[in-house]
Parts: C-alpha cells; structure tokens; sequence
C-alpha cells in the first residue's frame, strides 16, 4: 500500500491511500489472471492485430537497461550473426516503482521520433516480482498501441509477462530477440557456398551436353557434306567422260583420221592422224545420199 502519512497534534495517525499493489508470489499471479483476462476481451492480444517484423531492419530503437548484462547479450549476438544495424538505445528502469513510467515514456519518444524499424524491449531473467513491472496495464497498453511494431525479450523462455502478450512478436530471452531480427552471417554463407556449388555442378553438366550435342551436329554436318561432295565429284566425272567423248582428240587415239577443207574436186584436204598431218587433193566426189 502507497499512501501519505499524517500525525495530528492530538497524537492520531491516519494513512491517506494512493495506490494498492498485491505482493506475494500467490498475489502476483491473482494480479496477472485477473488483468489478463480483462485485457484479452478487450483485444489487446489478438492474434490478427499481431503485426510481422520487417525483414532485415537496419534501425532499432532499444528500450532497456544500457548496463544489464541481457543488453550485452543482445548486442553481443547481433554483431555476431549480421552486424551493421543502427541502434537507438532508451537506457531506462526494467524493475522497481518508476520502472514503467520510464518504459512509458521512452515508447512516447521512439513512437514520435518514427525512425525505427523495430521497436525491442528487453531485460534479462530475474524473480516474478522483478518481472511484475512488465506486467503493468498503463504498460502493457502503451505497447498494444504502439504505431512501430514491438518485439520484446524479457525474461527466460519459461517468463511470461502481458508486455509479451502485447507485443507483435515475442521472443524466449534478449539473445533470442538478436536471433529473430537478424539473418545468421554464418549460415548464409554456407548457403551461398552451396549454391554456388549447384550452380557449377549444373554448368558443367549442362557445358558437357552443349557439347555431346555439337559434337553430334558437327558429325552429321560432317557427313551430310561428304555425301553432296561424293555427288558432285560422281556428277563430275559423269561430264567428263561426256566431253572426253567429244574431244576430237579422242577420235585420233582411236585411230581414226579428221578431214578439213573444202570437199570439191581438185581442193586440197588437210588430213590429220594421231602422228601425221597431210594434205591430199581430191580427185572424185561420190555422194552417199540416196536419190
């Protein structure tokens, strides 16, 4: 109980109350149900008004407590698995009275600065009592309302707080929230190397069957070319026994003689053999033709 003290004059002690908190594992966890159950049939927690990270966010407004060692886990296992990112940190409370005043305030300014990605809540394990901050209504609304999507990792993966039921994304721990907002470095080199690997086994295949094939297109080619120039030697060889039979010379090989000159009585005729060439007058002139 939070109240303000008063002491009369007359020696009364009177107590103004200001707020009523449960205490007490069993006090805490009525305190939960009861608000959980209020916030879900108000649908704070619905699943459709649940909203995805951006894939690869290169900015991320920060909300926790700069020195805790959740934080170095975090930034330790975002260098690690990618790196580059830009980070825009909120150092507030993550326990105690003022501890969701300061969250509050620190959603205000991410909220109205708009320049992050991802918004992320995190804080690292600790008692329920130490985690009851997270599970604070003006809080948890604050969340529910946000106009960046908020991903939170509080706690163990066992913690359970409204701030994650809130949330768009809820991760198991800090180092779980690097995970999920990061691609692993590692990882995607390995499957570059596999790919890479893919690509030069289907190149080779495919260069050795480019190459079956023109080998195949040379042989036919080869082949088909033989075949018209088989033909045109044959055609070839036909026309030249033809022109051989026409040559005159031919005709003297054989034995026989050529006659040239006017076919008259008393020309001269010029008479060629294979070996000699002589002239002969005509004496007579008989025609073959029948009458």
């Amino acid at each position: 109980v939070r109240g303000t003290p008063k002491l009369t004059s007359f020696g009364r002690f009177s107590l103004t109350v200001q707020t009523v908190q449960p205490v007490g594992e069993g006090s805490l966890k009525k305190s939960f149900e009861l608000l959980k159950e209020k916030l879900s049939k108000e649908g704070l927690f619905a699943p459709e008004k649940k909203r995805p990270l951006p894939e690869n966010p290169t900015r991320l407004g920060v909300i926790t407590s700069a020195t805790s060692a959740g934080f170095a886990d975090f930034k330790k296992i975002l260098g690690a698995r990618w790196g580059g990112l830009t980070l825009k940190v909120a150092n507030v409370g993550v326990q105690g009275a003022s501890a969701a005043d300061e969250i509050i305030r620190a959603f205000d300014y991410f909220n109205e600065l708009g320049d992050s990605d991802v918004l992320v809540l995190i804080r690292g394990g600790g008692s329920k009592d130490d985690l009851s901050v997270f599970n604070d209504e003006p809080l948890v609304r604050k969340i529910a309302a946000s106009k960046i999507p908020v991903l939170t990792g509080i706690g163990h993966e066992v913690d359970e707080s409204l701030a994650d039921l809130a949330a768009d994304v809820r991760a198991s721990t800090p180092s779980n929230a690097a995970e999920l907002l990061t691609r692993d470095k590692s990882a995607e080199l390995r499957r570059l190397h596999d790919n890479l690997r893919s690509l030069k086994t289907y190149l080779d295949s495919f260069i050795d069957n480019q190459a079956s094939t023109n080998l195949a297109l040379l042989k036919n080619t080869k082949h088909e070319l033989d075949s018209k120039i088989s033909l045109e030697l044959s055609r070839l060889s036909e026309k030249r026994l033809i022109l051989d039979s026409l040559n005159p010379a031919s005709v003297l090989e054989k034995g026989y003689a050529i006659l040239s000159g006017k076919i008259s009585p008393g020309e001269l005729l010029t008479i060629t053999t294979k070996e000699n060439l002589i002239t002969s007058r005509i004496e007579h002139v008989k025609s073959r033709t029948k009458a």
